[in-house]
């Protein structure tokens, strides 16, 4: 039985993920900050709830405990919370992006970290993305090289870098970041882009999916590894 926590997953390829990893037999525990929409997330799947909000400290901690109470381990953890941050570019705003893209999983990690060594084959998977990739804005054949999003960009910049240093740092837990494609979600509807969250979260599951001496420390998509 594989014991997964899923961030952010009340909605879009978090809720896709989630679905499809119950289909494959894991224990999924949805996070999400708002109850009520966690909650009924969870309801209709058949998946656990926890309270958490990635911003937040206690929250963080209140969910890994809850979790380590019940199960005892973490095998799988996905890092899918995140904001556009789309609009004006500020500093408030800058830091409400960075503290729920990057610093968030630093947070989540560090929480998880635990019970993540009490499992057999731990697994980490950061969903990031190609805007943060130099190689893909600088691209004028990818869909990054367009978008004006500046500071989701320098965050997604930072959550790849975090899943390298984690891999480099942890040996024993397998650290990955997955470009899950472009998508349409809530997120990017005024873009009028993407595919369906059902399809990109086939490319999270793969990576969350792996065996114990599977890849560790890499960017990619559903291709393989990507320049960034």
């Amino acid at each position: 039985m594989t014991i997964t926590l899923i961030t952010g997953a009340n909605k879009g390829i978090g809720f896709e993920t989630a679905k499809q990893l119950l289909e494959l037999g894991h224990v999924v525990y949805i996070g999400a900050r708002d109850v009520e929409r966690g909650e009924k997330a969870a309801a209709a799947l058949g998946a656990r709830f926890v309270q958490l909000d990635v911003t937040d400290d206690a929250s963080v901690s209140s969910a890994l405990a809850a979790i380590d109470a019940a199960e005892g381990r973490l095998d799988v953890l996905v890092h899918n919370a995140g904001i556009l941050g789309d609009g004006v570019i500020d500093g408030p705003t800058a830091l409400r992006v960075f503290d729920t893209n990057a610093v968030g999983i630093v947070r989540v990690t560090e929480a998880a970290l635990p019970l993540l060594r009490r499992s057999s084959n731990p697994n980490v998977v950061t969903v990031s993305s190609s805007a943060g990739s130099f190689w893909a804005v600088n691209n004028p054949d990818r869909p990054e090289f367009h978008l004006p999003l500046a500071l989701y960009s320098a965050s997604k910049s930072a959550a790849t870098m975090l899943t390298v240093k984690y891999a480099k740092a942890q040996p024993g837990i397998k650290f990955n970041a997955i470009e899950p494609g472009t998508t349409a979600t809530d997120m990017t509807a005024a873009f009028g882009i993407g595919r369906s969250p059902e399809e990109s979260a086939r490319t999270v599951v793969r990576l969350a999916t792996l065996d114990a001496d599977g890849p560790t420390g890499t960017f990619r998509d559903e291709s393989g590894e990507l320049h960034w």
